[in-house]
């Protein structure tokens, strides 16, 4: 079976789950974890941030940023597809009363830099109050370059903002930009985070940790992130047989995401491939990828078929109905991770392939 759906859904390895098994145990809530601790400063110093904070999911993290650096009231500024707008239950508002300032993305993931400064609110009692600028790095599997996120950083300095990175796949854009840049991925996460006054690094995508996220910060940040956590419900006890896991993963499965990128492109160049050379695949359109995801879209009426196809014997994909100039469509997001191996993309190719020739 190949699963697609997301890296979300990888198992911990074997060295994954003996570093949970001995991991050296205490109580979180007093923070005398020992695993947790090291953690949280292993990852603080790797990126570059004074403190860090261990919490159950990513969407927990964010929330507690966004709460961290705006009070009730204050407004946030974010792209209509980020998670934290779009995907994480407007949870900034019901929980965080923070007033959402969604703007329209461009083709290439950002948010226009004069549409982010014409956003922001004058000191007026008739608006909410401009805070903070929320950016998500990498965005549908697109990576925003390094010049961008400095303008952003520089754009808030300058405004007199907070500035968060969702950076639930940052390590995926760091592998993606490291060679351009002549650094190592670790340099390369680190420079991504340079001016930006937290980021939230998911542990359980394509780093393959079964639970867990960070929030890394200032250390008065952490502080107040800390209460945070704790009012909703993310204080956890002994939180070391987790983060054991979030630690190998850190330490040794971030250059590897450059194996899920050569996967997504296998996989793209035989779909396109396929689609070139057979006419029940005519109406499918391959988006060339930049890290591990590829999307591709189809006619519904050959989705009706190729859909229940694919699960029929094995091959788990998700898929969405959308409205593009040319009539409906339905978008295919096929995520590789570190449980989808080079044959696992050969098999679905060689099984569209019958599929498309029967």
């Amino acid at each position: 079976m190949a699963d697609f759906r997301s890296d979300t859904v990888t198992q911990p390895s074997a060295a994954m789950r003996q570093a949970m098994h001995d991991a050296a145990l205490g109580d979180d809530v007093f923070n005398d974890d020992p695993t947790t601790l090291e953690l949280q400063r292993y990852a603080a110093e790797l990126l570059g941030f004074e403190a860090a904070l261990f919490a159950p999911s990513g969407t927990q993290t964010n929330l507690i940023a966004m709460m961290s650096h705006c009070q009730r009231g204050d407004e946030a500024i974010v792209g209509q597809q980020w998670h934290t707008y779009k995907w994480e239950g407007g949870g900034m508002a019901v929980l965080g009363s923070i007033v959402p300032q969604p703007l329209e993305l461009q083709s290439d993931g950002t948010l226009a830099l004069s549409d982010i400064a014409s956003a922001i609110k004058p000191d007026d009692p008739h608006f909410a109050r401009t805070r903070l600028i929320v950016i998500e790095n990498t965005i549908g599997g697109k990576v925003l370059p390094l010049s961008y996120m400095r303008d952003v950083a520089h754009l808030a300095k300058e405004k007199g903002l907070k500035c968060h990175i969702d950076g639930a796949r940052l390590m995926n854009a760091a592998v993606a930009l490291a060679p351009d840049h002549q650094l190592s991925p670790r340099q390369m996460a680190r420079e991504l985070c340079q001016g930006y006054d937290s980021l939230s690094l998911c542990l359980s995508k394509g780093l393959g940790c079964p639970v867990g996220s960070l929030l890394l910060g200032s250390a008065e940040f952490i502080a107040r992130a800390t209460r945070i956590r704790k009012m909703l419900g993310g204080g956890m006890r002994q939180t070391g047989v987790l983060t054991a896991a979030g630690l190998y993963a850190l330490k040794h499965n971030i250059e590897r995401l450059a194996e899920d990128h050569a996967n997504a492109r296998a996989l793209a160049d035989g779909l396109t491939q396929l689609a070139s050379q057979l006419p029940a695949l005519q109406s499918l359109t391959v988006i060339a990828p930049q890290t591990n995801i590829v999307f591709t879209d189809i006619s519904p009426a050959l989705a009706e078929r190729l859909l229940p196809y694919l699960a029929q014997h094995g091959v788990k994909v998700t898929a969405s109905r959308y409205q593009a100039t040319q009539g409906t469509l339905m978008r295919l997001r096929w995520v590789c991770h570190l449980d989808i191996n080079r044959v696992d993309i050969n098999n679905t190719l060689l099984l569209i392939q019958k599929f498309a020739g029967s």
